[in-house]
């Protein structure tokens, strides 16, 4: 965490207000630069009327969510392969969700649904889904931020964020599951922004208390708004963190950086800011006890991977909300335990489902609402899908296995057409039965969301060549456009 702090500041017309305590989020290691967090992209600003008033928040379910008990069940279809947790119907005539989504089937005609999505990778390998499997392995906020700049040029919000639990609850202590499920595996894996470079990584708020202690600045009170003061310690932060290999020259950002710290950035972050009423709404603590399927709770049995199965999506998503509303242009929110193989690590579907079913129904729903009550439908684009989907057929305990050739999509909002539901799944529920969307027409759908790709062709200079030719070449979902 960046942080600049002063004791008892007294408040002035020209000064922070008293005790103030400017936060920016606990740094992940690729952004250990204070270049990445602070600096613009270098070179002349992208043309505005190329890039529209949009932002993107990327609901992640990791693990891989089942396409039959989400939003594509078959009441139809064999006993082992039809959903266990029963089918709902929506608000759009003869299109059924899965039996925890009753609120999101209400808002059926607010949402696109698309069916014939495949990951096309059946490991827990997130990049191809993140990526759009571009060709610089850079994650699509990464691609956001190399375009308009790590940083919102009018608040100082990163573009390029990703939440997890301890975003909203930094003191959350949660055990060790296994590999890919780990606090580790994502700060490691979903920060990097590939061969994009560090400048352009995720943030991370939330987590560990050292690199806290590493980032932090301290002024006298007496010393608080003396620039010359704070350029030096900015300097000694620069030097202190100098054996990354990768802090750039500060003289270019210098300004920046004082600008940055000093504009109150952390309200964004704080959702002690927020109206109570509106945290309510978003609340899942109530869904269920977390600590009942960690270790040492009755619903544990020992499923390692239920380490870091929370109550708290509700809350990450309304910090999604309060970011994209402060500036940040692409924010994923990382939700974990979709791994549904009733092994000795992970639960099956029936349990898997009703836990995190209802919690990603009734947070998603609360969002919809919210942006819709603050005129941002058009605005953020919500996606919600994982890295991959898993078999149809249930063995034993409800167990499934990984599969690469049917993934869970929907969105929300971005100005794309909604209500409806795009392509088909075979009856086996394993793979489409309509030409297939992948990972690379997911990433046009987005860019051509953020970027006006009629401008662009006129001026294509107008974004870096790198994210220009992604949105040119790109051949989005076209349903979504019409």
């Amino acid at each position: 965490m960046l942080s600049i702090n002063g004791d008892d500041l007294a408040h002035t017309c020209a000064g922070p207000s008293r005790r103030q305590f400017l936060h920016i989020g606990s740094l992940a290691p690729g952004l250990l630069s204070l270049g990445g967090l602070l600096a613009s992209r270098a070179g002349a600003a992208p043309a505005k009327s190329v890039i529209r008033d949009r932002a993107v928040v990327l609901l992640f379910l990791q693990g891989g969510p089942p396409q039959i008990e989400t939003f594509d069940p078959k009441p139809d279809a064999p006993e082992a392969v039809r959903s266990c947790t029963g089918q709902v119907k929506t608000s759009l005539p003869g299109i059924l969700f899965g039996g925890t989504f009753p609120k999101l089937a209400k808002m059926a005609d607010r949402l696109a649904v698309v069916r014939n999505f495949a990951s096309t990778d059946g490991g827990h390998n997130q990049v191809p889904v993140l990526s759009g499997k571009n060709e610089y392995a850079a994650p699509m906020g990464a691609l956001y931020s190399r375009a308009v700049g790590s940083l919102n040029a009018r608040t100082g919000v990163p573009n390029n964020i990703v939440l997890v639990p301890e975003s909203v609850s930094p003191a959350l202590k949660l055990g060790q599951p296994t590999g890919p499920f780990t606090y580790g595996y994502v700060e490691k894996n979903y920060l990097p922004a590939g061969k994009l470079g560090s400048l352009y990584s995720a943030l991370m708020p939330g987590g560990g208390d050292q690199l806290l202690k590493n980032l932090q600045l301290k002024l006298p009170r007496e010393h608080f708004d003396d620039r010359r003061l704070l350029l030096a310690r900015l300097d000694a932060l620069k030097r202190r963190l100098g054996k990354t290999g990768d802090l750039e020259s500060l003289d270019s950002v210098q300004q920046k950086a004082y600008e940055v710290l000093l504009r109150g950035v952390a309200g964004a972050f704080d959702l002690r800011k927020e109206d109570p009423r509106t945290i309510a709404k978003y609340d899942t603590s109530d869904l269920f006890r977390m600590e009942d399927y960690h270790a040492g709770g009755k619903h544990y049995n020992r499923l390692r991977n239920q380490a870091r199965v929370t109550n708290l999506l509700g809350k990450q998503l309304l910090l999604a909300r309060r970011l994209c509303e402060a500036g940040a242009g692409f924010v994923t929110v990382v939700d974990s335990g979709w791994d549904f193989h009733a092994d000795g690590n992970n639960p099956g579907v029936p349990v898997g489902m009703k836990v995190l079913g209802p919690q990603v129904d009734h947070a998603v729903a609360a969002f919809l609402e919210d942006v819709k009550e603050r005129g941002l439908s058009d605005k953020i684009l919500l996606i919600v899908t994982g890295e991959m989907g898993r078999s149809a057929k249930k063995g034993k305990n409800g167990g499934t296995g990984h599969n690469a050739n049917l993934t869970p999509l929907l969105l929300a909002g971005g100005g794309l057409k909604m209500g409806q539901v795009v392509g088909q799944s075979a009856r086996d529920g394993n793979t489409p039965s309509t030409t297939r969307n992948t990972p690379e027409n997911l990433l046009a759908t987005v860019l051509h969301s953020l970027f006006d790709a009629g401008e662009l062709r006129i001026t294509p200079e107008a974004l870096p060549a790198a994210v220009s030719r992604l949105v040119l070449d790109g051949k989005p979902i076209r349903e979504l456009f019409g």
